[in-house]
């Protein structure tokens, strides 16, 4: 494990959570670099049922909580969220997927998953969220997807 900030492989852990939520054990830990002194947490997790994503094009590859993250990380720039509930979302979305009797999953599954609890946590990362998951084309589809956020 390498210092985000200055790739040092020498740190120390402050403190260790664990989490059980049925079938995503993991552990939570936060650390310190013995050399730049900065903390970073990071998360191990015990590998489960390999999931299969069903692309659009029929194309099959194995699930991937980084590609998730990255979604959400570029949806959430800037806006009040913390990595924390990212992880904390990105957990239960896969916690529901191995839930699923069917280890195959179509991606606009994983979507919709993901998009309907983006939205209860900030409705404006939720807009650009959708804007690349719901492919909008022009501004009336911003338009109309923000009267239904009004809506609810």
């Amino acid at each position: 494990m390498k210092c985000p900030y200055c790739d040092s492989e020498s740190h120390s852990v402050l403190e260790s959570r664990t989490s059980d939520d049925g079938i995503n054990a993991s552990v939570r830990r936060r650390r310190e670099c013995d050399k730049c002194g900065k903390r970073f947490t990071t998360y191990e997790r015990i590998e489960g049922v390999d999931l299969t994503v069903i692309k659009k094009d029929g194309k099959r590859e194995p699930f991937d909580r980084e590609k998730i993250r990255k979604g959400l990380i570029k949806a959430t720039w800037k806006r009040p969220i913390t990595m924390d509930q990212i992880e904390d979302l990105i957990t239960e979305v896969e916690l529901m997927l191995r839930r699923r009797k069917s280890t195959e999953i179509k991606s606009w599954d994983i979507g919709n998953l993901v998009i309907n609890r983006l939205k209860k946590l900030d409705p404006v990362a939720y807009l650009l969220f959708a804007t690349v998951y719901k492919d909008f084309g022009d501004l009336k589809d911003f338009e109309e997807e923000i009267k239904e956020l009004k809506i609810e």
